[in-house]
This record gives structure tokens, C-alpha cells and sequence, in this order.
């Protein structure tokens, strides 16, 4: 693993401060802790001031280490040591991380990486010129049998090609990131086979039909409770 370290003093910002809606989040995560337990919420915490700022910064690392009454230094150490925390700047629109473990690797992912270079940065944790983008490589994400993956924020791209990565990075830089469906992008579903199904065929109607009624029945479930929940407003 290589060394992690907080970015220049350079691109710190003076201070740190959770909107009114994320301290009141924050506070709730610390609350679910037993008493004495609180610090048990740093790495929620971390995550959350990543999403608002978009990278941790050590303001925010001192700030947190205030909140839950933590040495400085127990806090560093937890954001040095995942790399779920980026500790730098990253695109304010897409952070591509590639997979680059063996079975991505044997996959395509250095095809993937080509991509980024050429498309993003030619070096990992450099932005584009509009700062919108960037990348790295990463250890296993989870979807080996869909490799090659990359992880967009907390999103997963799977089964890619270099051109369908081109594709998602371009709607990404154009704000429209949104539109791109996460999971496969091979058009099979989850994990089965990329050749097709070779069991428990037979079965599937019954499970998407199976699977029509519950949404059925929870919708049906969720409309009661509203009902008698604004019947319940109106007698008072």
C-alpha cells in the first residue's frame, strides 16, 4: 500500500463546518453508539464530510475529532488508513476508480486505465484541466464476476468495454452522469452467466411474476399506511 498523506497546506481550506441537515445526520449517527461508544462513528462521520466537501480535509478531520472527543491523531490514522477517503481534491464530477486486481486485470481493466489516461489525467489523483475528473487504481471492488468494474462514488459500472467506459466518462463530464444506470453494462442481470442462463430456467417466470406481486403488495401496503395516517391527522 502506498503511503497516504493529507494533502498541501496549499489547497487545505481554513475551516470546516456540517451543513444544518448533516450536523443534525451526525449527531443522530453519534447517538446510535452506547455511552462511551461515540467514537465508534468516525468513519460515518468522515464519509459524510467527504460527500459534502468532496474530499476529507484535515479541518474537517480536526473538526471531527472534536464532535466525538478523539486525539487527532486516532482520527488521521483512521482517514490515512482507508482509502475509501480521499485526502486530495478529486473531480467535482465523476472519481473513476478502476479495478486492477487479477480477475478485472485478466478482464481488461489496464484498457480501462488507458481510457482514463487518455480521456482524464495521464496520472492517477491529477484532475482534468476543468478539475471535473479524475481517477485511480484500486484494489477489489466485489464484482469479480463482472469484471472489468470501475466504482463512481458509490455506483459500480460492470462487464465494461474501453468504449462504454468513454461513453459513461463523457456523460459524467457533462453533468448528466445521472442518466447512466449502475450495475451491468452488458445487459445481463447481476451476476448470471454472461452466456445465459444454464439452470433453473424453467423458474423464471414464476420469479418475476413472484416478484410483480410483492411490489404490489408493498405499494398497496404503503398507501394504507398513508391513509390511515392522514385519517389519523384529520381527527386530531
Amino acid at each position: 500500500m502506498s503511503v497516504r498523506r493529507l494533502a498541501d497546506d496549499a489547497v487545505q481550506p481554513a475551516g470546516f463546518a456540517f451543513t444544518a441537515e448533516n450536523q443534525a445526520w451526525a449527531l443522530k449517527t453519534i447517538a446510535k453508539y452506547p455511552e462511551g461508544r461515540q467514537q465508534s462513528a468516525v468513519i460515518p462521520l468522515l464519509m459524510r464530510a467527504q460527500e459534502q466537501e468532496g474530499w476529507v480535509t484535515k479541518a474537517a478531520i480536526e473538526h471531527i475529532a472534536g464532535m466525538l472527543g478523539m486525539p487527532l491523531i486516532r482520527v488521521l490514522e483512521v482517514a490515512t488508513f482507508y482509502t475509501q477517503f480521499q485526502l486530495k481534491p478529486v473531480g467535482t464530477r465523476a472519481h473513476v476508480q478502476v479495478c486492477g486486481t487479477t480477475p478485472c486485470m485478466l478482464r481488461g481493466a489496464e484498457a480501462l486505465m488507458d481510457v482514463c489516461r487518455r480521456k482524464i489525467h495521464p496520472e492517477p489523483f491529477e484532475r482534468n484541466a476543468d478539475g471535473t475528473l479524475s481517477w485511480e487504481e484500486v484494489e477489489c471492488q466485489g464484482a469479480c464476476a463482472n469484471a472489468p468494474m470501475v466504482m463512481i462514488f458509490k455506483d459500480a459500472y460492470e462487464d465494461l468495454t474501453p468504449e462504454r467506459l468513454e461513453e459513461i466518462i463523457d456523460a459524467f463530464e457533462a453533468g448528466k452522469g445521472d442518466t447512466i444506470k449502475p450495475g451491468p453494462q452488458s445487459g445481463r442481470v447481476t451476476s448470471e452467466p454472461i452466456t445465459g442462463l444454464t439452470s433453473l430456467t424453467e423458474d423464471i417466470d414464476y420469479l418475476k411474476s413472484n416478484a410483480a406481486l410483492r411490489k404490489s403488495s408493498d405499494e398497496a401496503a404503503a398507501r394504507a399506511k398513508a391513509e390511515a395516517e392522514a385519517a389519523q391527522k384529520d381527527g386530531k
